[in-house]
């Protein structure tokens, strides 16, 4: 890659400036990379609105935020499940309802090494249904506020999309044949970055007004994987995060932050920790694979996407 534009430290939160009267609208806010970015935006005055699934652990996360930040922090949640078609559309229509104005929207929220194939409610492969299902309806829902207000979209995506078949399974999309939890999470993450540059092109052709980023948190030490894995990945995980391939989740965190609030960056690129195979370092550009860049593909992924979540784009 180039040198990193950031220098050599890379970007940090210190580039933030006065983030007041800014809303960010996040998925997964209330734990970990999702939550640390949630406190450093609250820290420069943001508003936060969290889409969580859980209501306890949404309560509990805006309670530790109140007390660190004051009772004044602009933080809450809508609850959504990203696993539930009808519990994003719920929480799109609430967003739209309350939400003056969305700055960002930041697709944060995933699951990850699911131990055995499992299928949400609409009859997806959890793990698909979850990243790239879930978001890309959202961001469907969501795409004339996000326009109408700062007009930016962040999709975290993941090292995974390198790894596993690199290439989208469109015959079998929910992997009845040749599940595997690591190798059909990497096929959500490509899902989910196909998606996302399909989505910059779409933007452009149509003459309308959204940039849309693209990141990941490297390696860091987040809950993402541990719920749902089984107990080899869980001992895997429990070992590396003991390495120096591990980050903080906070570090996690600066990437999609980054591509939230600063200017002049590079829509088709990718975004995160720069150094020990893009696992952790300085946050700049990394190199982009070009299997996330094909447009035939792409295509059919959108034709698939939409068919599945019942929703037409227009653009």
């Amino acid at each position: 890659m180039e040198q990193n534009i950031f220098g050599k430290q890379g970007w940090t939160p210190e580039r933030l400036g006065n983030l007041d009267g800014k809303t960010y609208v996040i998925t997964g806010g209330n734990a970990g990379a999702g939550f640390e970015a949630t406190k450093v935006l609250l820290s420069k005055g943001a508003e936060v609105v969290m889409l969580n699934r859980s209501v306890a652990k949404s309560e509990a996360a805006i309670k530790d935020l109140k007390n660190q930040f004051g009772e004044q922090a602009k933080v809450s949640f809508i609850k959504m499940d990203l696993a539930e078609l009808s519990s994003v559309r719920n929480a799109a229509e609430e967003v739209i309802k309350t939400v003056p104005r969305i700055d960002v929207l930041i697709c944060n929220a995933a699951i990850a090494q699911v131990a055995k194939q499992l299928l949400t409610p609409d009859g997806f492969e959890s793990q698909l249904g979850v990243n790239h299902y879930g978001h890309f309806l959202l961001i469907n829902l969501l795409f004339s506020k996000v326009e109408e207000g700062g007009k930016r979209i962040v999709i975290v995506g993941s090292n995974g999309y390198k790894m596993g078949l690199k290439k989208i399974q469109l015959e079998d999309m929910n992997f009845d044949k040749n599940y595997n939890p690591m190798s059909t999470y990497c096929h959500s993450k490509l899902a989910q970055m196909v998606f996302a540059y399909e989505l910059q092109h779409r933007i452009k052709e149509a003459n309308r007004n959204v940039d849309v980023y693209v990141c990941h948190p490297g390696a860091a030490k987040t809950s993402l994987g541990k719920e749902e894995a089984n107990l080899t990945t869980r001992i895997i995980f429990a070992i590396m995060s003991h390495t120096p391939l591990a980050q903080s989740a906070e570090k996690g965190s600066w990437p999609e932050i980054m591509c939230a609030t600063e200017d002049n960056l590079k829509q088709q690129a990718y975004y995160g920790p720069t150094k020990k195979m893009d696992m952790a370092g300085p946050i700049g550009e990394c190199k982009l694979e070009p299997h996330a860049l094909d447009r035939e593909v792409a295509g059919k992924l959108w034709d698939i996407s939409e068919k599945s979540t019942n929703c037409e784009w227009n653009l």
